[in-house]
């Protein structure tokens, strides 16, 4: 099954808000990904540091679905996306290695 990576930036208005409301927002995203998760689906979400570990540089959803249009049926549930607090993109991962265990990155995030 193909893997999927959105990449997120927040919003300039959403970079405006406080952490606090912020959080609010970035904790219906993590209760979603729980809920997909429940399902089935492998799917991890974080966010990028810089080299003084300082969020700022976006974050990433890593999931795998069946096909583009599923992937993003299932983004476009993200209650971040849905409060459009972010800019994302949805990108296919096409892995130039053929071995199995260069792709699994299950264990990486468990």
């Amino acid at each position: 099954m193909p893997w999927f990576i959105k990449t997120e930036k927040f919003t300039a208005s959403t970079e405006q808000l406080t952490p606090i409301k912020r959080a609010l927002y970035i904790d219906k995203h993590r209760l979603w990904v729980s809920k997909v998760r429940s399902l089935g689906i492998k799917i991890f979400s974080g966010y990028l540091v810089n080299e003084n570990h300082r969020p700022g540089g976006g974050g990433l959803l890593i999931f795998e679905e069946i096909s583009f249009q599923k992937a993003k049926d299932l983004v476009l549930e993200d209650p971040m996306i849905k409060a459009g607090i972010v800019e994302w993109e949805l990108n296919e991962w096409v892995p130039l290695s053929k071995d199995e265990n260069a792709i699994s990155i299950e264990g990486e995030f468990s």
